[in-house]
């Protein structure tokens, strides 16, 4: 039963979007609930694979009875299982979430809408878990189809939005399908633990280095790494109100998740710990984004947008850790992710409340319209001291050690682009947390907005989690140490 709970937490995503348009044909109104069971049953799966892995080691499954690497293995290593811990606790928060937002966007589209969301979430599970590239491959553009069609739900303008994010997004599969190939012509094999052991000689391919940068640029479009990101703010804008969390907390992760094993759990240790020229690239890469998604982030007015390109630059934070190395800051990157995940999507949900509520999508509606809700202002202002990186909460812990993996590298222009990002993200966050309180000494005599318990509960839940991440850092950072100190960097 124990090797059988990765494909059961994939199966039942997986399950109930192919039975969702049956079940929307008889009754649209059982699709919210089914949705929300299978999602239940998938959290408490993936806790179940996740405290297997902490007790037991990481857990193998091979399709068919076929062993790795002629066969089909997925791998629910410490790291997998936490990502899908995260991914369906995530989900089932934005479904309940989902259920008390307008869903008149959705333009009688409900069925489809909850289908495409399962299949998502299974994709994202799949590309978690998958131990090989080119599966790995697979389930991404079974994460991007589901992104693109999510996005053109409401159509108009949607669909323009939606149209780009497809172009961009196949020309980014196109080149990491190109880099895999690269990779199998040069080494004869795509099993992740398979190619450590056949890299090793082979670093100097022009095949193997060829690859190795399609499959940068392939997954840097995907992730929405500056200046590959032009795909992302008009997505996460015009995308329906239900689906932007799960879009801005999750899709982008997973492609930074692939990108980590790849960079480390192959071509490192395939270098015997030797530095490799590529992490240089990557650390430079990573503090284009930091800093310039933070200079575009101040320099919105919608907050959507604004939250958007604040997401990009956390992108790149975490490219920065990528970039030094070692294995202080690939923890504080790995660790930062899961992190990031909820505060990005508790921030969508938030600005979802405030457009959906309170009509307020600008930094000028904010302006004339008080909000005097304590679940409205109480979760913003810890989600951005958690997205600024003060402590207790988890972001600080993450940016630390990302911060730490700079120094320990003497990578002093990347300690400082992190700082530098700190502080325009504080920036950017004062302009809203202003323009916020500003709205609250508006007339004490205008009606208060109503927020369903629904909202409530959906806006504290990332704001406790970001609090509880920092406070529970120490056990959590600890099982990433140790992983990731075996990899011999």
């Amino acid at each position: 039963m124990i090797e059988q709970l990765p494909i059961l937490v994939f199966l039942a995503p997986f399950v109930a979007s192919i039975c969702m348009p049956v079940i929307g044909h008889r009754n649209r109104s059982l699709c919210r609930p089914v949705a929300i069971g299978a999602v239940g049953v998938m959290l408490a799966l993936s806790l179940a694979s996740l405290y297997t892995v902490l007790g037991q080691g990481p857990v193998r499954y091979s399709f068919g009875g076929w062993t790795a690497p002629l066969g089909i293995e997925w791998v629910a290593d410490p790291i997998a299982a936490m990502v899908v811990v995260a991914v369906s606790a995530l989900a089932l928060l934005v479904l309940v979430y989902g259920g008390s937002i307008d869903d008149r966007p959705l333009g009688g589209r409900t069925t489809p809408f909850y289908a495409i969301l399962l299949l998502l979430l299974a994709g994202l599970v799949g590309a978690s878990y998958a131990g090989d590239l080119f599966n790995i491959f697979v389930f991404l553009e079974v994460v991007a189809l589901s992104g693109y069609a999510l996005v053109a739900v409401p159509g108009g303008r949607a669909l323009v939005a939606a149209f780009r994010y497809l172009m961009i997004g196949t020309l980014g599969a196109t080149l990491y399908l190109l880099g895999v190939a690269y990779f199998y012509a040069a080494t004869g094999g795509l099993n992740i633990a398979d190619l450590s052991q056949r890299m090793p000689g082979l670093l100097e391919s022009k095949a193997v280095i060829g690859g190795l940068l399609f499959i940068l640029i392939g997954l840097a479009i995907k992730m929405a790494l500056a200046p590959l990101h032009g795909w992302l703010p008009d997505a996460y804008c015009n995308a329906p109100e239900a689906a932007v969390p799960i879009l801005a907390g999750l899709v982008t992760k997973i492609a930074l998740l692939v990108w980590a094993r790849i960079l480390f759990w192959v071509m490192s240790t395939a270098a015997g710990g030797r530095d490799l020229d590529i992490f240089s690239l990557i650390s430079s890469l990573g503090i284009l984004a930091a800093v310039c998604g933070a200079l575009l982030a101040l320099n919105q007015r919608e907050l959507k947008r604004m939250f958007a390109y604040g997401g990009i630059a956390h992108i790149g934070l975490m490219m920065i850790g990528l970039g030094q190395a070692n294995t202080t800051g690939l923890t504080g990157t790995l660790y930062y992710m899961l992190n990031d995940a909820v505060m990005q999507c508790g921030l969508f949900i938030l600005a979802g409340i405030l457009a959906q509520r309170f009509g307020t999508r600008t930094l000028d509606d904010l302006n004339g319209e008080p909000i005097r809700s304590p679940w409205v202002l109480g979760p913003f202002l810890v989600i951005a001291v958690g997205m600024v990186g003060f402590p207790p909460t988890g972001g600080f812990f993450g940016k630390w050690y990302i911060l730490l993996g700079t120094l320990e590298a003497g990578a002093y222009w990347a300690a400082g682009a992190i700082i530098l990002t700190t502080l325009l993200t504080l920036a950017y966050f004062a302009k809203v947390l202003a323009h916020l309180f500003r709205s609250r000494e508006a007339e004490a005599g205008q009606s208060r907005v109503e927020i369903a318990p629904a909202l409530r509960f959906s806006a504290a839940v990332p704001a406790v989690a970001v609090i509880a991440l920092g406070i529970g850092s120490d056990p959590i950072i600890q099982v990433l140490l140790s992983l990731t100190g075996g990899l011999g960097i």
